[in-house]
């Protein structure tokens, strides 16, 4: 019996959907890495950057 998964090469219905989802669209996969850089991979801040963050927030104020 062989049960390496590289001898079986068994591929999940969710990965064949995948593969062929990237075949008909091939710049899905960039514009959803310049999405993910837009919105999360940012630069760290310096230490006076968040210093200044820190300080500039007006804080509300409760009658």
């Amino acid at each position: 019996m062989l049960f390496s998964k590289q001898k079986t090469r068994y591929q999940s219905e969710f990965t064949l959907f995948l593969d062929e989802l990237k075949k008909a669209n091939p710049h899905m996969e960039q514009k959803q890495l310049a999405g993910r850089a837009l919105l999360w991979d940012k630069a760290p801040r310096s230490l006076d950057e968040q210093q200044r963050a820190i300080d500039s927030t007006v804080t509300r104020e409760s009658h």
